[in-house]
């Protein structure tokens, strides 16, 4: 039955195939296909492919075919020079010639009829290759002749024949035996009686040009040479279209033309062709390097791609084993388990190392594909090989961005821990210490603010550079975000080796830093934990090393602490009062007593200093060195700090009420002054008090204002226009510049409680008088205790004290402590010399 010819839906369907589907249908068909001998030449007419057909008909081996020249293998006889004419045209012109039957003989001596095709290749629009098609046709042709001398047997033949036989006279069908009936479909032989076999055929050949005229050609050749044979494309009774190879020969009858035509059915063939032809387009044009070996795995046929990728030529390669190939790194087992996957499943794929033709090697993506014959033996296998050094790279620099600091190029957390466990399991074995070292850079922030980012990350990299030179090649380095670092000692020996490491640690970080024109110092903290002392697992010593370098910040920065028990049990009282605090925002749980402010020449308060207290529902009342420094790292001295100006600005407007005109001072921390929203914060305390700006005062230390930022001059300006008085606490201890110090809008010094312990530092109090007399400013001692140190501030010009001699006195005063809450309601007697009006407060138990 024959196979209706490939419909545009089947080609489409065959574009989708895979190249690696195409390729290997390819070999397939060319192995499988045995009416065709397939073979393939290059310009030198050097045998560069042949299928098994093809060896079998030149009756010689594969193996003896490649690299000889056909013409040693077929001679054409007599159209030698023909042969060799046509040969030279098909390499110049480049375009396909029609079918033709040649009388060859074999290099086995055999004579033989081939209808021969042979096509032309191209690579990127170069002619590369002709691959010649051949099918014998010997029986046909002696089936021919035997016809043709049948004589009166013709009758007999003519009906018995398996081949369709038409009778043509004046154009038209006049007879036709079975085999035509059954060929075209017809179904009775009158459907086919006075009709011509351009009937049959459609507008158009396959190649495009018009039947009616070929046609004509082909009546004329036949009456001039007495037959014409070539290939047609018919339409059967039921419109399906198919392949012939007909054989039109001319019979003079009467001085007319009469013709009996030979059509055979070639639809398989031609597909046969067909997918030769276009399998061996993609073999030659594929971008993946194939390599097509015998069942002996012995290379038979490699592409140019393959050339391209590994740089070796058909000359190099052809009838040698694979095996002469191999990289050799891996071992005679790998290929073992790979030849038995793909004799037991038909394929194998996988990455290996293959080697270019100057011996280097790449890494490569090897597919391996066993073609089976019809008798289900290997008759073939086929490597595609492709070379992944690039895509290697990419994943290699994939995974290094995923496991290193953008930044630093350290490694980041994920690389760390993936050290870490296996350090930690190699310390197992051998018993071995290893240390981890957690840091923390000191006063790194104000880098950022003051200078910019930019210069914080150019920092960064310089702290690590310094860092990865204190350590070992085995130790790692890594950054955990921010100014964190962490460090892995292997096989530290002991904690004094970690302890020498970590100083010289400290010892690098703290050296001066160089950018631009900037000269930097900075310093680092450091939290050492030792396995198996400090723990051992991962989280525990990640965790103890952080609370150590916690208690190193603690003991003053710049220093390195080893993790002990006792230091966890602060850690673990530090995150109690960090919830506790949480709570205590979100329930009020806060209170402010206040200091008294006293004027030295009249004796009377003026002010007072709200001084935050938590009254903790399990541990009582806390003062502020209990919880400011928790509050502070947890981020929660924005809100404290608010709650304290509305409460401080809300008791000050009920004493004004009350006829007691104070002011009221508070205490502003790092947070809140550089905090974007202060100047908001401060103005909502005042409207939502009624509290007039003039009689609220926010005071500062000199920390604030040497760390504040770029914007210190700024935000005080905009304080001052708001009306709000500036205080400048603990003033001495700092190290503000006289310079720039007159140039803010500071309304009062503070005189630090420092030079009024264990006596007084008159020489210092002078000094800082005399100064803040220049720049008009108001002075006020604090930790005044005795009346002898009251005296002495008397005499230097001091315009206002604090301490205890100011509470002890308004406390004898009053004859009574006050609870803090009720302070504005308390009644209040006078201390001597001062307004009756002013109210009594407690003495104030710390700031």
């Amino acid at each position: 039955m024959r196979q209706p010819d490939p419909s545009p839906a089947s080609t489409s369907s065959s574009a989708a195939l895979t190249a690696l589907e195409l390729i290997t249908r390819m070999v397939a068909a060319l192995e499988l296909t045995p009416m065709v001998a397939v073979c393939s030449v290059d310009r030198d007419g050097l045998v560069r492919f042949c299928n098994q057909s093809c060896a079998t008909l030149w009756g010689v081996t594969v193996g003896q075919a490649m690299g000889r020249k056909m013409s040693d293998l077929l001679s054409h006889g007599e159209r030698q020079a023909e042969h060799d004419m046509l040969m030279t045209e098909l390499w110049r012109e480049g375009r396909a010639t029609p079918a033709d039957d040649w009388l060859v003989r074999t290099a086995a001596g055999r004579d033989l009829w081939l209808y021969s095709a042979k096509i032309p290749v191209r690579h990127d629009g170069e002619l590369a290759q002709i691959v010649c098609m051949d099918v014998d046709i010997t029986e046909r042709r002696q089936a021919a002749d035997a016809l043709q001398a049948a004589g009166t047997n013709f009758s007999q033949m003519f009906e018995r024949s398996s081949d369709a036989i038409l009778l043509l006279r004046d154009g038209v069908i006049e007879k036709a035996n079975p085999a035509a009936v059954r060929l075209f479909c017809c179904k009775t032989e009158e459907r086919l009686h006075g009709r011509s076999l351009d009937d049959f055929s459609p507008l158009k050949q396959p190649d495009g040009v018009p039947s009616a005229g070929v046609s004509a050609q082909r009546v004329e050749e036949a009456i001039r040479k007495g037959n014409s044979r070539y290939d047609w494309h018919y339409l059967d009774c039921e419109g399906q279209q198919f392949w012939a190879e007909v054989l039109m020969t001319s019979i003079s009858l009467d001085h007319k033309h009469l013709f009996y035509v030979v059509v055979r059915d070639i639809s398989e063939r031609k597909r046969t062709e067909q997918s030769l032809h276009l399998a061996a387009q993609v073999f030659e044009n594929s971008h993946d390097a194939i390599l097509l070996t015998d069942h002996g795995r012995r290379v038979i046929a490699i592409n140019r791609a393959y050339s391209a990728v590994t740089g070796f030529v058909p000359d190099d390669i052809l009838g040698k084993p694979v095996s002469a190939f191999r990289s050799g790194l891996e071992d005679e087992s790998f290929y073992r388990e790979v030849w038995l996957s793909v004799d037991n499943a038909g394929h194998w794929q996988g990455e290996t190392w293959a080697r270019h033709s100057d011996g280097s090697l790449f890494p490569a993506w090897v597919n391996i594909t066993a073609i089976r014959d019809s008798a289900g033996q290997v008759s073939n296998y086929m490597g595609i090989v492709s070379d992944i050094t690039e895509r290697k790279k990419t994943e290699e620099q994939t995974r290094h961005l995923a496991e290193h600091d953008f930044l630093t190029d350290l490694p980041n957390r994920v690389l760390l821990l993936d050290r870490l466990s296996l350090a930690l399991a190699a310390a197992r074995r051998s018993g071995e210490k290893l240390a981890i070292l957690f840091l923390d850079l000191d006063r790194f922030k104000y880098v950022n603010d003051s200078l910019g980012h930019s210069f914080g990350d150019r920092l960064l990299r310089e702290v690590s550079a310094r860092l990865v030179r204190c350590v070992r090649e085995a130790d790692t380095v890594s950054r955990q975000g921010g100014d964190e670092f962490v460090i892995i000692l292997t096989d530290i020996g002991n904690a004094e080796r970690a302890a020498h490491v970590a100083e010289t640690i400290l010892r690098a970080v703290e050296q001066e830093y160089a950018l631009d024109e900037h000269q930097l110092h900075i310093s680092t903290s450091i939290g050492i934990a030792m396995y198996p002392a400090d723990g051992a697992d991962i989280d525990t010593l990640l965790k103890h090393a952080d609370v150590a370098m916690y208690h190193a910040k603690q003991d003053g920065r710049n220093n390195c602490q080893f993790f002990s028990s006792e230091m966890n049990a602060r850690v673990v009282e530090r995150a109690g009062i960090e919830n506790g605090l949480r709570r205590a925002v979100a329930e009020q749980q806060f209170e402010l007593v206040f200091q008294p402010e006293v004027e030295i020449a009249s004796n009377t308060v003026i002010g007072m200093e709200a001084l935050l207290r938590w009254r903790h529902p399990e541990l009582g009342l806390l003062l502020p060195e209990r919880f400011i420094d928790v509050a502070q790292e947890a981020g929660l001295m924005i809100a404290i700090g608010n709650w304290v100006l509305q409460e401080a600005c809300r008791q000050a407007q009920v004493w004004h009420e009350q006829g007691r005109l104070l002011i009221v001072s508070v205490n502003l921390s790092r947070a809140q002054f550089t905090h974007k929203g202060l100047l908001d914060s401060v103005g909502d305390a005042l409207a939502a008090s009624g509290l007039a700006a003039g009689c609220l005062e926010l005071e500062l230390t000199e920390n604030i204002l040497q760390d504040g930022g770029p914007r210190v001059t700024e935000t005080l300006a905009a304080l001052h226009k708001l009306g709000v008085r500036l205080s400048l606490d603990d003033f001495g201890t700092g190290y503000s510049r006289l310079g720039q110090l007159k140039d803010y809008p500071i309304d009062q010094l503070k005189i630090a409680q420092v030079f009024m312990n264990g006596g007084t530092d008159t020489t210092a109090i002078r000094t800082i008088i005399a100064m803040a007399r220049s720049m008009h400013m108001t002075v006020i001692a604090e930790g005044v205790e005795t009346n002898e140190q009251l005296e002495l501030l008397r005499a230097l010009g001091c315009d206002r004290y604090q301490g205890f001699l100011a509470d002890a006195t308004l406390s004898a005063a009053v004859g009574r402590v006050i609870d803090p809450p009720k302070v504005a309601e308390a009644a209040s007697a006078p201390a001597p010399g001062h307004d009756p009006t002013l109210p009594a407060v407690p003495a104030a138990d710390g700031r």
